[in-house]
């Protein structure tokens, strides 16, 4: 029919003109709470406080003090309690702590091309549970380059002497003036009923009283 509109308002385009649709209004993001310091740093001193707790707790509950000798024992067995700081560990490496003021009783052996446990080096050096012991109060003969024939003779017999004496009966290890030596020995002096063992070796003329020094052996 001549002058007839087809559609309706519902049929023409919503873009205007051209036909384009209009593009949707983009929609702001979320805002993010504002950072505050003070929780992260509240937080961190949290953390901070516990670790100091857990650190100090041995220190409160009255813990021993780290030991300066390892040595062993068996259980079942009498306990070997040792003189100054000293951690005993049983086979199962479990660590038992004891008291000072005790006494050591062990079998030491001549060390040779074994492993060193429990053994005689010289007259004044011992391996005992595996740590090397030197005894601060003496000098003996060089068993290891003797300067003369005198020196490697006494070496002999001051190492027999000293195993002997060892194996006498308990004995205490007191801690010298050094924990150790400039080669890794921990310095100790050997005690039997309140005489020095390194005096004794003096006494039988297989040791020098040390000075501070080594003294000669040839004449």
């Amino acid at each position: 029919m001549a002058g007839e509109k087809f559609g309706s308002r519902n049929d023409r385009p919503t873009g205007g003109v051209s036909g384009k649709s209009r593009p949707r209004p983009r929609q702001a993001p979320p805002k993010r709470a504002p950072y505050k310091p003070g929780m992260s740093l509240s937080f961190g001193f949290l953390v901070l406080a516990v670790i100091l707790a857990a650190a100090a707790l041995p220190f409160l509950a009255g813990a021993a003090p780290t030991p300066d000798l390892v040595g062993y024992f068996e259980p079942g067995k009498a306990e070997q309690p040792l003189r100054g700081d000293v951690a005993l560990r049983g086979p199962d490496r479990e660590t038992a702590r004891l008291p000072s003021g005790h006494l050591i009783e062990k079998r030491f052996s001549i060390c040779g091309s074994a492993a060193r446990i429990d053994c005689v080096v010289d007259g004044d050096t011992f391996w005992m549970d595996g740590v090397k012991i030197r005894i601060a109060d003496i000098d003996t003969p060089e068993v290891s380059g003797p300067a003369c024939a005198s020196e490697k003779r006494l070496a002999d017999e001051a190492t027999h002497r000293l195993q002997t004496l060892l194996n006498d009966g308990p004995f205490e290890l007191r801690r010298a003036d050094r924990d150790e030596d400039r080669y890794g020995r921990k310095l100790r002096t050997v005690h039997r009923d309140g005489r020095s063992i390194g005096e004794i070796l003096v006494a039988d003329g297989l040791a020098h009283e040390w000075r501070g020094r080594k003294e000669s052996w040839c004449g």
